[in-house]
Parts: structure tokens; sequence; C-alpha cells
């Protein structure tokens, strides 16, 4: 049986290495040949935060990619990351009829057919949002559940084992273990991956991990042997370095392994070269295999989360106090029972430990969302023997953990909350875009940027290259030779 791969380039790779700046137009000069290399899923960024994320900081418009996207690549099946909410740290707020107007509309526009669903951070997401999965099946949508891999000592063989069956129970189309972190290593994977795919049941397993510790591509071979077929991986220079390990050399060592793919890679050979150009040409970081990191172990926040940090503490003229930062999230994490450090868990912990740092007192300010956890709001599982108990009595005796606890409404009807953005004449997708951004401002900054900038136009390569030509000090003349006829140019 011929591997199968999930392509992450548009998605986890630009997130991971590009921090999801990759631009409609970057996307659109290769669309074409991703969606037709024979990619089992090109992951695509579709989701409310990436809208977030274009209108905020790319000033484009994100229908505008939808529906690019969606015409670019009808062929293939697209997938991205999904859950029962607009953005992760509203999950227990977020009203369901607007989550699934969103889904209503982008999977109308052609451009979805599956999504990722990280199903062991919310606890059993069937019994916890018992509409998410039948909404999802009910657009003929394939689901697929996550189970988030860890290093803690809670999280064995036979938690993963459990999960797992938990899972099978929901009866996704795919499980797949979703190694956020790069953390899994060839010896681990061993024991690991036999235990996931004998209580899966039959039902197909795929691996997702980042090269985060230099340890992914051996992973890959390791699960290949023991019987995995489908990998994520993405496509150079958005490959290596956080991102998943390339498709290229992924394709070659499984090959030594006598394993073939029905790859087209020419196509993606030319996607990555005009990736390449692209990242060059507008500074871009291109993705190198790292060097081991054990520390990644001992703290196992992510690299962006990381960042975020020293840009608050510089803020806070703390930047000084980073290495006591990180040592403290090891001792919340491990107070709170050993999140899995992935969004939103990993923000809650390292805000939690950077606050007690900053106060020189551990939980003397404790931020809503550890309030939560506490609560069971924000948990992965229904019970709490692993949190430290004392620590979960004083949290739930503050004012604040009250007031907490006042149930939301999740069940507010369409049209009251569309009388807040603008009333019933807005278009759904214009509501959408106001209900995200909270307003109009930002949308409106993002209309006066103009059109999005093209790379590789196929309509005007000539105008392309003439451009590039001009900005060559070096070159005066510039000669077009045609059949009988040439034109020369001249600065």
């Amino acid at each position: 049986m011929n591997l199968q791969f999930v392509d992450t380039t548009f998605r986890d790779g630009s997130q991971s290495l590009w921090a999801a700046g990759m631009r409609t137009g970057m996307m659109e000069a290769v669309a074409e040949d991703i969606g037709n290399a024979g990619f089992r899923v090109v992951e695509v960024p579709v989701m409310p935060i990436n809208f977030k994320k274009m209108i905020r900081d790319l000033k484009e418009d994100p229908w505008k990619l939808v529906c690019m996207l969606a015409e670019k690549m009808p062929n293939v099946t697209k997938g991205t990351m999904g859950e029962p909410a607009i953005f992760p740290f509203e999950i227990i707020n977020a009203p369901v009829e607007v989550v699934k107007l969103f889904y209503k509309r982008i999977v109308e526009t052609g451009v979805l057919n599956r999504v990722q669903i990280m199903a062991n951070i919310f606890g059993n997401v069937d019994k916890l949002y018992p509409w998410y999965l039948p909404f999802l099946r009910s657009l003929n949508l394939e689901v697929v559940l996550a189970l988030s891999y860890t290093v803690s000592p809670r999280h064995t063989d036979e938690y993963y084992a459990e999960k797992t069956r938990e899972l099978a129970a929901m009866k996704p189309d795919v499980i797949y273990l979703k190694d956020q972190g790069g953390l899994l290593t060839p010896d681990r994977i061993k024991t690991l991956m036999p235990v996931i795919l004998e209580n899966a049941g039959g039902i197909p397993v795929e691996l997702h991990s980042h090269c985060t510790t230099g340890l992914a591509e051996a992973v890959y071979m390791e699960a290949v042997k023991l019987g995995v077929r489908t990998l994520h991986t993405a496509i150079p220079p958005l490959a290596d370095g956080s991102s998943q390990p390339s498709v290229f050399n992924t394709v070659k060592n499984a090959g030594y392994l006598g394993h073939q793919t029905s790859l087209d890679l020419e196509r993606i050979q030319r996607a990555s070269d005009k990736l390449m150009q692209i990242a060059k040409e507008e500074n871009l970081p291109i993705g190198q295999p790292l060097y081991y990191d054990y520390s990644q172990y001992v703290y196992q926040i992510p690299g962006g989360v990381i960042s975020n940090l020293k840009h608050q503490l510089k803020e806070l003229k703390l930047e000084n106090r980073l290495d006591e930062v990180l040592e403290e999230t090891v001792r919340v994490r491990e107070d709170l029972g050993y999140p899995v450090m992935i969004t939103p868990y990993s923000q809650f912990v390292v805000s939690q430990a950077a606050i007690n740092v900053a106060t020189g007192e551990r939980y003397k300010v404790v931020i809503d969302e550890i309030i939560q956890f506490a609560q069971g709001i924000f948990s992965e599982d229904s019970g709490y023997t692993w949190m430290d108990q004392n620590l979960r009595d004083k949290i739930l005796s503050l004012p604040r953990a009250k007031q907490l606890s006042k149930p939301s409404d999740r069940d507010v009807p369409l049209h009251k909350i569309r009388e807040q953005f603008g009333g019933p004449d807005l278009s759904d997708e214009e509501f959408l875009l106001r209900y995200i951004m909270k307003g109009t401002k930002e949308i409106e900054e993002m209309r006066k940027a103009g059109p999005h900038k093209t790379y590789f136009s196929a309509s005007t390569p000539l105008v392309q290259l003439l451009d590039k030509l001009s900005k060559q000090q070096d070159i005066t003349h510039v000669q077009i030779q045609g059949f009988n006829s040439s034109l020369v140019l001249t600065k």
C-alpha cells in the first residue's frame, strides 16, 4: 500500500515558521500545483483565528482567500483544525448558532471537506458538545479526532489506550496522533503507536509531528514500520524548523523502507521553488533542521508562546526574569495536573507563571482561565485526581470563581446577535467578519489597503519580469525578440 500524505504548508507550516503570515497571493501562486500533486489532504487556513490574522495583520480579505483556494484546488480534500467555538479561548461561551453559520458558509464555498479536532483537549467532545459532531457530519465533512501527545507522569500508554478507545467510540473517519511539541522519540513511538493502533478498532491512524527537537523524521520512519500509512508533512521552505518534516525527505526515507507514493514530486518541487523565491523576496524564514534541544522536554512551551512571553515581559520591564518564568511554568503545570501544553492550555500556564513571578507570591492573582480550569470547564478529564487539591480549593473559594460559575448563554438567537453588528440586512459573510473582529474598524482598514499582492501571476508574467528587471541597477536596456520583430526598452 502506498504511503499517503497530509500537506500542512498553508496552515501549520505557515503558523510554525511565518507566524501564520502566508498571504493570499503566496498561496495562489502554488495552489494549483499543490492541489494536483496527489496529497491525501491539503490543510487550509480558513478558521476564524485565521480570518482575524489576515484582517488585522495582513490587511487582506479572508473571504477572497477562501474562494481562491476553493477554485484553485477543487479536486483534493481540504482540511483544517476546528472546534465548537469561534476562538479557542471562547470555547465555553461561543454562541452555537454563530459557530454553525460560520461552518455552513465555509463549506458552501467548497474550501472545506475535513475538520480536525483536538478531542482529548476538551474532554469527550460528543458529551461536552453533543451538537458538534452530528452537525459536522450533516455538512458531509470528514471528521478527524486528534489525540494530543505530551510527556508527564500522567500520560502513560494506559492513558493513551483509554483515550483512543474514547475517540473510537465517537466513530470518526480518522484518528491521528498530534505531537504538537515534537516531543516523540523513536523509542517512545515504538511503545505508543501499537497501543493506539490496537485500540483504534480499525479506524485509520495518521501521525502529525514537529521538527522542534530534531527527531520527527526518525519518528516518522519508526511509525511507518509499525503500520502507519498517512503522515503529515510540509513543503520547503515551510518544512523543518518548528514545522513538519519535509515531504521530499520523508518520501526518500520511506522509499528505502520499500514504501511507494503516488505524489507528483515534480509539481511539488515547482511549488517549493516558488515558495523559496517568495521567502527570499519577502525576507521570510526558511525552515532548517534543528539541533536536539532537551529543554523542549523540560518546559514543553510552544515556540509561538515563548515569543509572545518574551514580548510581554519586555513591556513589563521583566525580560531579565525569563528563566524564572520558565521554571515557574513547570511548577504551575504540575499544580494543574499536567495539562497538554497546547492552545489554550499553554497560554494559561505561561500567563499564570508570569503573574506568579511578577507578584512575588504564587497564585496571589489568578487569571480567569485558571479558575475555569479548576471548575472543570477547561479540563481534558472529568476528574481532578491529578490537580493539586489544596490549590483547587483555594481557587474555587475566590469571589471571582462564583462570578464565573454562572452559566453562559450559548443559545442566543442569531437575529439577536446580528442586531449588535448591523442588523438583518448584512450578508452572512459581512456579519461573520464583524463578529470575528468585534466591529468594523479593522475591516475598514483592511479594505483601504486595496487588493492583495500577487506573485508569479499567470496572467501578467511579462509585466512582473519587466518590473523585476527595472529594479536592477546594472541593467539599462531590455530587448524583447519576437519571430520577425523586436522591442528595445531603455531606462
